[in-house]
């Protein structure tokens, strides 16, 4: 992919000033509890970095990785655990941070397993939410910045493992990548 093929779509200053946002709602929402937070590996792990600097109140972090497979741009819907938690979720304030909500499918299974966990509340908190490929009942109660279709890299997110790196969120012409 060559810098030809993708134009930045929210800049490192828009991302900055979102997450800046989400810590301080969070922070309030909270207010003095202890809060944990459950990254999704590995897109989140820059997201839930900058997040837990911004938040004002007691947290702690925890991090799962699931696969769903598919090919190239589109999932499959079959979701894999690759890390479990290592700690437990039992009875505390949980919210789960992904870097982008898109199908839903991923994130629909992490949060009923999480249920069975029995935490006292189970929250979910999303950068980026692609409600328009939306195809299961989910919702992120903490969002960053909504759009509509197209496929981003930067930021956490990848295509094929790479572009993580990137500190801008780009949109991808899919025809070129």
């Amino acid at each position: 992919m060559t810098e030809q093929n993708r134009r930045v779509l929210f800049s490192r200053e828009r991302i900055a000033a979102e997450v800046k946002r989400l810590g301080q709602e969070i922070s309030r929402d909270y207010c003095d509890q202890e809060i944990m937070l459950v990254g999704v590996l590995k897109g989140s792990f820059l997201f839930i970095a900058d997040l837990i600097r911004e938040i004002e109140i007691p947290s702690v972090v925890d991090f799962v990785r699931l696969a769903s497979y598919g090919s190239g741009t589109q999932t499959s819907g079959i979701i894999e655990f690759r890390k479990e938690l290592e700690m437990s979720i039992r009875d505390r304030h949980v919210i789960v941070v992904e870097d982008i909500v898109d199908s839903g499918y991923t994130l629909e299974c992490l949060y009923n397993k999480l249920l069975l966990q029995e935490p006292r509340s189970l929250k979910i908190c999303t950068l980026i939410d692609k409600r328009a490929r939306r195809e299961v009942d989910i919702e992120a109660d903490y969002i960053g910045i909504s759009m509509d279709d197209g496929f981003i890299i930067g930021y956490g997110l990848d295509h094929n493992e790479k572009y993580r790196n990137l500190p801008d969120i780009y949109l991808v012409e899919e025809a070129r990548i």
